[in-house]
């Protein structure tokens, strides 16, 4: 068979290859977009509850992890949250912002996509919906691809925009750090992120009556107390909602520590932060002494609990019977609850995945692999991973948008 010769073959029509394929299409590029499934931008359709976290006002290096967070810096300053949220605006899209600076579409998550959409048919790209890459090799002008519809495609430029491993039943692959490693690339060690943490048996024995219970928290975890960019871990906090569930933990603050956790790791957890716990006690206990000490603590946590730091801690009986040293041991049994996952969910239910093509390896600027000519790695493929709250996404548009400047 004849193959096909164009400029530009992107693999993976999510957010960054879209994005990609839309700025090389708009500098006249002959582009072809392919993607193994049906529909394109599926992690985009069900994000933020179909709602879709966009972006984030705040968007910095700080909010992301990897070998080198700093090497997001130019990608993400050249095309910012404010340049994709002007596009946004241009596609008549309404949006509002919810805590901590995110961003999310007032209706569906599906006006993202096409908006997105109506811009690949603008600039002239193909898109190729379940359509997969058989076999893809060097030649002497770029690359060489087999595509699963019987067809050969010869490209300068390779894009690499299949994210990673996380949730499978999407279709999540390791497809482009296989492929990375094929032409020679380091990977680094992937694993799930933005996850639910789990616990030892008899542990989430006790947890399982709190499923359901929500509080507002201060989460720490981590490695080092300090970070270098060449990958110590540093600590973390971060003060957002959490959840008992049935396995385990979850909620934001729990996803936004599990990228720093590893395991044998313990992490700290104040379920009332700012609240000084025992000042409290101590005064309803002068106020009314008869007053059951887990019924004085359900009225500054929620009831259930309460009731479960009680049993913990094995105190019974009313206030009055109580000393100091009780009231300032269930101050920290809820301020300072150090607890050890031996878990996470995995990849089923991870939002991302953590690790990725080395960033040594490419070129900041332009997301091209520096030792192979006409390579580009974009989006989860590279190991940059932003916090919760939609940082990955602008992640995405931001490397998207460099790499199509220039392949």
């Amino acid at each position: 068979m004849t193959p096909q010769t164009i400029d530009v073959l992107i693999v993976g029509a999510g957010a960054a290859g879209m994005m990609c394929a839309i700025e090389a299409g708009r500098r006249g590029r002959s582009v072809r977009l392919i993607d193994h499934a049906r529909a394109p931008g599926e992690k985009i359709r069900i994000s933020g509850g179909g709602r879709c976290n966009f972006t984030n006002t705040g968007t910095g290096p700080a909010n992301f992890l990897g070998e080198n967070p700093r090497f997001a810096t130019s990608a993400l300053k050249r095309f910012s949250q404010h340049d994709f949220v002007k596009r946004v605006d241009r596609a008549g899209i309404a949006w509002h912002e919810k805590t901590l600076g995110q961003l999310f579409c007032d209706d569906s998550a599906k006006q993202i996509i096409r908006m997105l959409t109506d811009d690949l048919r603008a600039a002239g790209v193909v898109l190729s919906l379940g359509v997969s890459v058989e076999r893809v090799d060097r030649v002497a002008d770029g690359y060489e691809a087999a595509l699963s519809d019987g067809s050969v495609v010869r490209s300068r430029s390779l894009v690499l925009a299949t994210g990673g491993k996380s949730i499978p039943k999407m279709g999540a692959t390791g497809w482009a750090y296989d492929t990375a490693r094929q032409f020679g690339l380091r990977v680094t060690d992937t694993r799930p992120a933005l996850v639910p943490l789990t616990f030892e048996a008899g542990l989430l024995e006790t947890l399982k009556p709190l499923a359901g219970v929500a509080v507002d928290a201060v989460v720490k975890g981590g490695g080092t107390a300090s970070s270098s960019p060449k990958g110590d871990r540093p600590q973390a906090s971060f003060a957002e909602a959490m959840l008992f569930t049935h396995r385990g933990l979850s909620g934001p603050a729990i996803l936004q520590i599990s990228s720093y956790w590893r395991e044998g790791e313990a992490i700290t957890v104040a379920m009332a932060p700012g609240e000084d716990l025992y000042a409290r006690l101590k005064a309803a206990k002068e106020e009314n002494g008869k007053q059951m000490v887990h019924t004085a603590l359900g009225h500054l946590i929620p009831r259930r609990l309460a009731e479960s730091v009680c049993d913990r801690e094995g105190v019974k009986g009313k206030l009055a019977e109580v000393g100091d040293k009780t009231l300032r041991r269930l101050d920290a049994a809820v301020n300072a609850w150090t607890v050890k996952p031996v878990g996470s969910e995995g990849y089923r239910t991870a939002e991302v995945t953590l690790g990725g093509v080395a960033v040594d390896q490419l070129d900041q600027q332009t997301m091209e692999a520096r030792s192979v000519p006409g390579l580009y790695v974009i989006g989860e493929a590279a190991d940059v991973t932003g916090w919760l709250g939609g940082y990955n996404f602008q992640w995405a548009w931001s490397s998207g948008w460099a790499a199509g400047q220039h392949c």
